[in-house]
């Protein structure tokens, strides 16, 4: 007699994601992973993603440099020249073997960098030349070292805008589906759109209008380069990484959702309200779902989710799609161990950063492997 089957849980239901149909709910969040040698997309990444593809499962790629500017991580991709785009091919390649949706997700980091990683030793761009001050790396053992930022002048901003466009094309030509542009955690489009770092008195700071002004600016860019039901947006109004906090985010927050409504984009993705710093869950009444009734499109919300409340959030509406970090990151068969509800992988934080090609990398077991 046949094994009963599990009862599908709500995380494992399909969804129409524009154009694409997901298998089920349960998303790759994208994982800085600090394995790409010379800011290049190395062959070990392949496998690294195609483990965690699930025939219709949606995957958003490692955030991704759009120019020399954009970088403040040691050996983080880019996808501003040719090497990097032909690198990626066969990685994109092999998640759609697999009968996965791949986007890619486009960043620029703004002041969270040092000269070290600017063309010609260069201070960092961004919205202010307020600096930021040293922080712990996540090893919660080495000290990042940032340099005093350049503000941006005015004339300026078109062309960094333009540098979200070009490297959105460059991504379709790699092959993705898709990308998703990065809004959130005190990088630079967070930097236009906080209060907290936003000193500006142009047109791109002030009020909540203006400092949201250069955010929408990038989205209707890459809309026009590569179609709406291509583009997605990472936000995190809530949290204050890298000292970008804001005095109202809930106004912040909902402004934004509601101003994206009007470029048609396939899906908002949110972090929760309380991943307020990096992996600390926080107590809050603040809640997502003024941004989730306001959105016309897909809502996905990433932060410290469980498959519990990821079910619950699918459950009652709270979310379409709800994101996986570290979870995924240490359970290649995420989907799988969820319908099965089996144990999963401990995730070893050591090893989150380190260049290993293979090590906390793809060396993660799957159910069948693990003894």
């Amino acid at each position: 007699m046949a094994a009963a089957q599990p009862p599908t849980i709500p995380l494992l239901t399909p969804y129409k994601l524009g154009k694409f149909d997901l298998s089920h709910r349960i998303v790759l969040a994208p994982l800085t992973r600090q394995r790409s040698f010379g800011n290049v997309p190395q062959p070990h990444a392949i496998l690294y993603y195609s483990q965690r593809t699930t025939e219709g499962g949606l995957l958003i790629a490692e955030a991704t440099g759009i120019s020399d500017t954009a970088q403040g991580y040691p050996e983080t991709p880019g996808i501003w020249t040719k090497e990097q785009v032909e690198a990626w091919k066969p990685i994109v390649d092999a998640v759609h073997l697999k009968g996965g949706i791949f986007f890619c997700q486009i960043w620029h980091v703004g002041r969270v960098s040092n000269s070290g990683f600017q063309p010609n030793g260069q201070a960092p761009i961004s919205s202010t030349d307020k600096p930021l001050t040293p922080q712990k790396r996540a090893n919660g053992i080495d000290v990042a070292q940032f340099t005093p930022p350049r503000r941006l002048r005015t004339d300026e901003i078109p062309g960094i805008i333009n540098d979200f466009r070009l490297a959105a094309r460059n991504a379709v030509e790699a092959g993705f589906d898709g990308v998703e542009i990065h809004g959130a955690h005190g990088y630079l489009i967070d930097q236009f759109l906080k209060d907290q770092v936003n000193d500006r008195t142009d047109k791109y700071g002030g009020s909540l209008e203006n400092r949201c002004r250069f955010a929408l600016e990038v989205v209707e860019a890459v809309v026009n380069e590569i179609g709406a039901d291509k583009v997605g947006i990472r936000l995190s109004p809530f949290a204050a990484y890298m000292e970008s906090g804001d005095s109202d985010p809930n106004a912040l927050g909902l402004h934004l959702v509601q101003s994206l409504n009007k470029y048609g984009i396939l899906y908002c993705h949110m972090v929760e309200p309380r991943m307020k710093q990096v992996g600390e869950i926080s107590q809050t009444f603040d809640s997502l779902q003024p941004m989730r009734k306001a959105f016309n499109g897909t809502f996905i919300v990433a932060g410290g989710y469980t498959r519990e409340d990821g079910n619950k959030a699918v459950a009652e509406n709270h979310a379409d799609l709800v994101a996986y970090g570290r979870w995924f990151l240490a359970n290649p068969d995420l989907p799988k161990r969820f319908e099965l509800n089996a144990p999963l992988n401990k995730y070893n934080r050591d090893t989150f950063y380190i260049p290993d090609p293979v090590v906390g990398y793809t060396d993660y077991p799957f159910l069948e492997t693990a003894n």
